[in-house]
């Protein structure tokens, strides 16, 4: 699972590396969600905003909050701290929470079980994590309040189906999940409350490797592959970049391609990878080799069913397309009233935004004659990506003026 710091990285777009969370301490019973009465199915929207799944919920009767579907979760995450005092928890304790990054452990509140409400479904014994201070800034990197992550506890009881084309998931017992015709059906095994899932990975230089990853819907990127530096080295055509930000903090490395990815029967090509590096993944519960995002996953229509351990795959109409990395070197983020101000967040050296003098804090006004006001994060990332070589005219506020920037959009990887 992947969260991610809106300072946060824009290849990736978010969310966390974040580590189990659960210890058997905190829940004696289980936790999960079943469908109300006699219901076979539900079906539930959900928004994708930066390549984040978004379905609504409340919690003890207040809300509704947005939460992000995270299959890297291990426990309920609730990342707005104000919720501690509007959703009437009867009891919490303190856990120190450990994860992937460069910094140190902190504090969050581990509750006792909460009424979860979402359509259609019940919530038995599901308790939360709630962190006391937001470290990750997720409703600034989205654009619209968010208030936690959703993972294991939504899946393990049902299955869930993922339509990305129509923006909803249909949930129903693993029986009555209607199957794809000609569905790929793929073993996955559920260790320590995530889904892993065999992959075979080509590298640039030929190079054929089996890799255990983890299923990961949180996870911003197409591919990371942590081990792979190690084992293999890094292709000859990278850039060095800020990977995103764990639990703990910064997890850096570096950005290349890999030739082919196969899942099942699907082979696909040239894939925009992930190479984290440092030690910080050695001491992982589970031997893994890296994680599967939704930059790959969001190009099939998906059924999750941890129940059976398995995983079906039916290719969308997106799956040939292309993989694009940001141009600009730019990372951002919105921020004031409405979140409509995008302000720099960092700046790649060397990358374009770099070598026309755009630095952290400035705040992009218009792109191309168009306010940022009248665009959506998406849109924004969008043009950032869209070709290699197109200029761009930026009305940029720094110090206390306006200014226009020309900037050319370079493919690095």
């Amino acid at each position: 699972m992947l969260i991610r710091l809106f300072h946060t990285i824009k290849h990736l777009r978010v969310i966390v590396l974040l580590m189990l969370l659960c210890c058997c301490h905190l829940a004696a019973n289980a936790q999960y969600f079943d469908l109300k009465g006699n219901n076979k199915r539900t079906t539930i929207p959900f928004r994708m905003i930066r390549d984040m799944i978004i379905i609504q919920l409340n919690i003890n009767s207040k809300g509704p909050f947005n939460f992000i579907l995270d299959t890297g979760v291990g426990l309920m995450l609730i990342t707005d701290p104000k919720l501690v005092d509007s959703i009437n928890i009867v009891s919490k304790r303190t856990l120190k929470i450990s994860g992937i990054g460069e910094g140190d452990a902190f504090e969050a509140y581990v509750t006792s079980a909460l009424d979860v409400q979402i359509r259609g479904l019940t919530s038995y014994d599901v308790a939360a994590a709630i962190l006391k201070t937001d470290h990750f800034g997720l409703s600034n990197y989205a654009g619209i309040p968010i208030h936690g992550l959703l993972g294991y506890e939504f899946f393990n009881n049902l299955a869930v189906k993922i339509d990305f084309s129509d923006s909803t998931l249909t949930v129903s017992k693993p029986k009555n999940m209607k199957l794809f015709r000609k569905a790929s059906k793929i073993p996955i095994s559920i260790e320590d409350r995530k889904p892993y899932i065999n992959t075979k990975v080509t590298y640039a230089d030929g190079v054929k490797a089996d890799n255990k990853l983890v299923f990961d819907l949180g996870a911003g990127h197409s591919l990371s592959l942590e081990n792979a530096i190690e084992k293999h080295g890094l292709p000859a055509k990278f850039v060095k970049a800020n990977l995103g930000v764990g639990l703990t903090g910064p997890v850096n490395g570096f950005l290349s391609r890999v030739k082919e990815l196969d899942i099942g029967k699907y082979k696909i090509k040239d894939v925009i990878t992930s190479f984290p590096e440092g030690e910080q993944f050695k001491s992982l519960a589970v031997k893994r080799d890296g994680n599967l995002g939704i930059g790959i996953l969001k190009r099939f229509t998906v059924i999750i069913d941890y129940p059976d351990s398995a995983l079906y795959l039916k290719q969308g109409s997106n799956f040939k397309q292309p993989f694009e990395h940001d141009m600009s070197g730019l990372e951002y983020y919105s921020a004031g009233e409405n979140f409509s101000r995008i302000i720099i967040s960092r700046v790649e050296p060397g990358s374009p935004g770099d070598l026309v003098g755009l630095a952290k804090d400035d705040e992009i006004l218009a792109i191309n004659l168009k306010p940022v006001v009248k665009m959506t994060l998406e849109q924004i990332d969008s043009i950032f990506k869209s070709q290699a070589d197109r200029s761009l005219l930026l009305e940029i506020y720094r110090d206390n003026r306006r200014d226009d920037v020309i900037l050319t959009l370079k493919r690095r990887i």
